[in-house]
Parts: C-alpha cells; structure tokens; sequence
C-alpha cells in the first residue's frame, strides 16, 4: 500500500507528499532532524490534515500530483470535504480511501 498525505505548516501552507509507512515519513518530517523534506524543514508541520491509501505507487503519485496542482482553498476544501471530485475526468477518484488519522493522534 501507498498513500499520499497533507500537512499543515505553521504558516498556513500546506505539503503534500507520499509514502509507503506514513508513521515513519510523519516521524521524519515532525523530528527537524535533516530527513523530513525540504520544504517541511523551513515551514515546520503543524499537523497531519489528510490521508489517502492506494493500491500502488503510480496512483499514490498521481494523486500527489494532482493536489500539488491546487489551489490553497481547493486544498481547504480537501480536507475538510474530502472531496475528490475535482480530480473527475484526470482518474478514477474510487481508487482512493480517505484514511481515519486519529491513529497518528501525535500528529494530528
């Protein structure tokens, strides 16, 4: 399984990345030690917003890619609504599933 992930940052921003082990790629980005993105290490996350599993990488990627894409209000809305809609006609919006964070209760 793969999944693609939204942080919030301190500044209000937001990154979007992907993985394979979401607790280690969190673990990575909220320690400061080097091996977080670049990004992450000067916009420290506040928090994880979001999750979606996928069957494999390729979709793990394009989804990534896709969010990268927005607007910072099409990322609130995202969040909030999981509203995958926006990606209707670019790829099938079923392969993914939100997933429930409150299992990475340290980062959220």
């Amino acid at each position: 399984m793969f999944y693609t992930y939204i942080l919030l940052c301190s500044d209000g921003s937001f990154y979007t990345g992907m993985t394979s082990n979401v607790k280690k790629r969190m673990a990575e980005h909220f320690a400061m030690n080097g091996k977080g993105a670049k990004y992450t290490r000067s916009h420290p996350p506040e928090k994880l917003a979001a999750v979606w599993q996928s069957a494999d990488r390729s979709s793990a990627c394009r989804l990534e890619y896709s969010i990268k894409q927005l607007t910072k209000q099409q990322k609130i809305r995202l969040v909030k609504e999981n509203d995958l809609s926006v990606f209707a006609g670019r790829f099938s919006v079923n392969d993914y599933k939100r997933m429930d964070i409150s299992d990475m209760a340290e980062f959220t």
